[in-house]
């Protein structure tokens, strides 16, 4: 068999679209797997990265019945793994658009997932679930950093996750680029799935407000009071022209999807009215954002 990706006779349109599902075993992958299957993709379950190129060409032969294809890579074939970048950098040099998606989850919710099913860590051996994950994270670490779309699943049931994959993956026409701006408290935690972190807590806290502490960023009043201190707007508007750069080069890079964490003490007034306007401002400029407010209403 040729190992021509395009093999004479095929045309460029051919190409299947390829998806990559990796990620921490028990954070969602056969979840999000069957979610695209759902919407038509062509998906194989572990299958040995080496042959990654081997699944487009077939795909590529099909007379377009195998448009897109979803492989699903995890640690079960991990002797088999350390093939993945070469089969990545295989598909790059013949020009085959790829994505990878990246399932992640906090040590806790794994341990419990997999306390829950009375099962094994696939790397734990004689020891304990921490430290096959451990070994999982270590194995993964580059892959994670090449992905083009992390999720954290650990605070998201199989419908949550669903949905995002949905809204990633459901519509026929895929923009240029898709930005999730997410609102955070510092005191819960970085948001692990963030591609970018900015900290509101330079400007007052309408906390200290007592007319204002009752509400979120959302109300009218606050997100005035946020958006007039001395610094709120200059900020807004230089770091919207930063975005516009950065958004340039993912487009560049064929990068489609990018999180913007925007964080403050609690999550609840200076991030999300930033978010909602920063939010705005991508939308002007032509980028699909969506706003996800991870930490408001858990004070």
């Amino acid at each position: 068999m040729s190992t021509d990706v395009t093999p004479p006779g095929i045309p460029d349109a051919a190409i299947p679209e390829l998806v990559i599902i990796s990620g921490m075993s028990g954070a969602g992958r056969s979840t999000a797997a069957k979610c695209l299957e759902d919407l038509g993709w062509f998906v194989v379950d572990n299958l040995p990265p080496a042959l990654i190129p081997t699944m487009v060409e077939l795909g590529a032969r099909s007379q377009g019945n195998v448009a897109r294809i979803a492989v699903v890579v995890d640690v079960r074939g991990r002797r088999f793994f350390d093939n993945l970048r070469e089969s990545l950098a295989d598909l790059e040099s013949r020009n085959v658009t790829r994505r990878i998606v990246f399932l992640e989850s906090s040590d806790d919710a794994l341990v419990r997932r997999f306390e829950s099913v009375r099962r094994p860590h696939p790397l734990q051996g004689d020891g304990r679930i921490v430290d096959g994950i451990a070994a999982e994270r270590e194995l993964l670490r580059e892959l994670r950093g090449d992905a083009d779309l992390v999720i954290d699943t650990s605070s998201l049931n199989v419908h949550e996750l669903r949905a995002k994959m949905d809204a990633r993956f459901a519509g026929e026409e895929e923009p240029e680029l898709r930005a999730t701006v997410m609102s955070f408290g510092f005191k819960y935690g970085l948001p692990v799935d963030a591609d970018l972190v900015v900290d509101m807590r330079f400007l007052p806290n309408p906390h200290w407000v007592p007319e204002l502490r009752p509400y979120t960023g959302l109300n009218e009043e606050v997100s005035a009071y946020v958006l007039n201190q001395p610094g709120a707007k200059e900020f807004l508007d230089r770091y919207a022209e930063l975005l516009q750069l950065v958004a340039a080069g993912y487009r560049r890079e064929g990068k489609r999807y990018v999180t913007i964490a925007v964080g403050c003490t609690g999550g609840k007034h200076r991030s999300v009215a930033m978010s909602e306007k920063l939010a705005a401002r991508l939308a002007a400029e032509g980028v699909e954002t969506v706003v996800v407010h991870r930490d408001m209403g858990r004070e």
